[in-house]
């Protein structure tokens, strides 16, 4: 696809300029050579249509253009392209009207196009009332003082990991000193590629980590001393085994047989704070910034599991 000869300049020149706008967004070096090569595909399939300017794309080129990339067989391993490479050029498609758009080219028709199902090792997102379904186990009346404790560090744990999409290493490395309750925002200091970054949390999770902190966590501590966030029922720091052990202890809870059957591990929650965030209407850049992704490309990966929300969570955060 590459080396595919375009006749028309200005494809040649429209291609060039996507590639470095790509990379002005923040995109990895392989997206900025991947996705201007679709299109350069695009571009080439455009003029076998004699469709040799963008003012002259229609709806009906994208259509025919799927159809094309969806009947054409892999060469290497025989048998059709993947839904992940398919939906790959459709993203390629999305993320070029956008660049038309954003130069102030008029008339291009938006790309209409549905992504295709991922194969196996799709990703699990919880829904916004899903979510509500674990908070509301995690606040159950519960018989004893330390069992009261432990559920607080549920909701804790809820508010870290799901309000705050932190990595399962960052939460566990968390200290008390790392969350500053004035300007709601946890210094996140041991992040992937030991990167840091300061991440926003809403009321409502500062609600549950001043109670855990001030309130509950004296019970289960044995030493003063203990720095960590999340200790367990002997005061020591829990593992990020220990607090996926305890999210499953929640699912097992929740009375809805279709939660009961989902994969659903800390991670989970991280890709459900992504999800729901995009689905009202935070754009991929702050959402990147939120998750301490170091390119748009690892966000990008949403863009296929939102769906419209009426919801307004994005107002809770000051992102």
């Amino acid at each position: 696809m590459k080396y595919l000869i375009l006749t028309n300049s200005s494809y040649e020149h429209t291609q060039k300029a996507f590639a470095e706008w790509l990379d002005i967004l923040g995109f990895c070096s392989q997206s900025v050579d991947h996705m201007p090569t679709i299109i350069r595909e695009f571009f080439h399939f455009l003029e076998q249509q004699n469709c040799n300017q963008i003012k002259e794309l229609k709806q009906q080129y994208y259509k025919e253009y799927f159809n094309y990339i969806n009947s054409r067989g892999n060469k290497r391993r025989g048998g059709g392209l993947s839904n992940n490479y398919i939906n790959k050029h459709i993203q390629a498609l999305e993320k070029l009207y956008e660049f038309l758009v954003h130069k102030g080219v008029q008339g291009v028709p938006p790309v209409i196009l549905r992504q295709l199902k991922l194969e196996k090792g799709n990703i699990t997102v919880l829904t916004q009332e899903e979510i509500q379904e674990f908070y509301k186990v995690a606040s159950k009346e519960a018989n004893t003082i330390k069992e009261n404790a432990l559920q607080s560090r549920d909701r804790a744990m809820l508010a870290v990991f799901y309000g705050c999409g932190l990595r399962r290493n960052e939460g566990v490395n968390l200290t008390i000193d790392d969350i500053n309750f004035g300007r709601r925002i946890i210094h996140v200091r041991k992040g992937k590629n030991y990167k840091e970054r300061l991440v926003p949390f809403s009321k409502t999770g500062s609600d549950y980590l001043q109670e855990w902190i001030y309130d509950y966590r004296s019970i289960l501590t044995k030493n003063n001393k203990e720095a960590s966030l999340f200790i367990g029922r002997i005061g020591k720091p829990l593992n990020g085994n220990s607090l996926y052990v305890r999210l499953k202890l929640l699912q097992q809870k929740i009375e809805n047989p279709e939660i009961q059957e989902k994969e659903v591990g800390l991670h989970t929650l991280r890709h459900s704070i992504a999800t729901h965030l995009l689905q009202n209407g935070m754009s991929l850049q702050k959402i990147q910034r939120f998750l301490g992704h170091s390119s748009l490309e690892s966000t990008q990966i949403y863009t296929h599991l939102a769906m419209p929300s009426n919801n307004n969570l994005k107002d809770e955060f000051n992102i």
